[in-house]
């Protein structure tokens, strides 16, 4: 059985960081799809039930989370791209870590005004 420690440890560099943090944000997105359902799910209890959880959805935590959502969804689908033209482009392979360091620059630029501007209602 592997250690949490090993995963740290491991010197596979940004090859590594990138397969933690694509496993890490599709868990956050995969939990919040399912908080997202058994959300929906309570309409069927009528809309005051619906409507005391929108509520609770209004508070800071929660507006921050999804900021942190909204990043979570970036990374996964510019770091799925990257793994689909490391698929499909063999030659990518050679320019593995520029591809990697290229999905990091475009997360931040775009990610920071994105997040920027969803806190400005807070």
């Amino acid at each position: 059985m592997v250690k949490p420690l090993e995963y740290l440890t491991y010197r596979g560099r940004e090859g590594q960081w990138a397969w933690m943090l694509h496993r890490l944000t599709g868990l956050g997105v995969l939990l919040f799809l399912l908080i997202h359902i058994a959300d929906i799910a309570l309409i069927g209890w009528g809309p005051k039930v619906f409507d005391s959880l929108l509520v609770i959805y209004r508070a800071p935590v929660f507006r921050v989370s999804e900021v942190l959502l909204a990043g979570a969804v970036l990374y996964h689908a510019l770091n799925g791209i990257r793994i689909t033209i490391s698929d499909f482009w063999p030659a990518a392979t050679g320019v593995h870590r520029k591809l990697v360091y290229a999905v990091a620059i475009v997360f931040v630029a775009v990610y920071i005004p994105t997040a920027l501007y969803m806190l400005s209602g807070i």
